[in-house]
């Protein structure tokens, strides 16, 4: 099911033949491999079992969405690799204009307002980041240089090259010393609700909650909570709902930015998503085990 540019790059090449299947239509009779749409899987994965796929592949790294509903007669895999690098700066985005102001200032400019204040650095600022990951990898790899004290934070304490990761377990107590908190995990059983009240509770006043992961991991009640006090700032790629309705009040806090969940949503995901749907063709035509699988009968 590729559409659109994924489909016109991938047709005519690597001997594959490309078909669009609406799902709603008799579904072919034959897939070597399902591409489904991106940000929209169609979770009715048992409208597949006719064609018998050898490999079904989401445009996403997260699948909590699709596994909740897939059937388990064929492997799915993920799209890892494809959009870390997109997410990460976006991260890192969400993160300076928080802290240097840039929604307040772009809004005052439009009023014809000059008003100049100090405003937070990303300097010396102590980075809490949770999620080890191919995205919590790329994302402190691009703070590194702003000169942030880095804590990581991932499933179990361990020892790396790079130093301490710390167990998910300590992440209350870890708050208390963090002036940025940044989410980078996928959402599982584990990690919904992760970032509570007591979690939440625990950072620093004026400290800046992003959340580039799942909006589940977060406590939407909670963190509504403590921007609407003015405790706290958030910078949410993600919600919970998502989307969030209109009206809803994360959108009417002015120390909340919210983007629609497009971190990976850049120029660079089309060429990655391309090379990685052209090299499990390679793999499933050669008969070599696919790359990225998350789930398999």
């Amino acid at each position: 099911m590729p559409t659109g540019p994924l489909q016109s790059a991938l047709e005519n090449s690597d001997r594959a033949t490309v078909t669009v299947w609406d799902v709603d239509s008799p579904a072919p009779t034959q897939f070597d491999l399902v591409v489904l749409p991106y940000m929209n899987p169609d979770t009715r994965l048992h409208f597949l079992a006719s064609a018998a796929p050898r490999l079904v592949q989401t445009q996403t790294i997260g699948v909590d969405d699709l596994l909740a509903g897939a059937a388990d007669a064929f492997p799915v895999a993920n799209a890892a690799g494809v959009h870390e690098a997109s997410t990460a700066e976006h991260a890192l985005a969400l993160v300076l204009a928080s802290l240097r102001r840039i929604p307040e200032f772009r809004d005052d400019a439009r009023r014809g307002s000059w008003r100049p204040v100090f405003t937070d650095s990303l300097i010396d600022k102590r980075v809490l980041l949770v999620g080890t990951g191919g995205v919590g990898r790329a994302i402190e790899s691009r703070l590194t240089p702003f000169g942030v004290q880095i804590t990581r934070i991932g499933r179990t304490h361990r020892e790396t090259e790079s130093g301490v990761v710390h167990a998910v377990s300590a992440l209350r107590d870890l708050a208390t010393h963090a002036d940025v908190l940044i989410l980078a995990v996928p959402l599982s059983t584990e990690t919904r609700g992760l970032v509570d009240e007591g979690v939440l509770g625990q950072l620093p006043d004026g400290a800046l909650v992003v959340n580039v992961a799942r909006g589940a991991v977060i406590d939407t009640r909670a963190l509504l909570d403590e921007v609407r006090a003015g405790r706290l700032r958030a910078a949410l790629d993600v919600t919970d709902p998502e989307p969030l309705p209109r009206g809803h009040e994360l959108f009417e806090q002015d120390n909340v930015l919210i983007t629609p969940h497009v971190g990976g949503a850049s120029s660079a995901m089309l060429p990655r998503m391309v090379a990685l749907v052209r090299d499990q063709i390679q793999r499933l035509d050669s008969g070599r085990a696919a790359l990225n699988v998350v789930s398999a009968p």
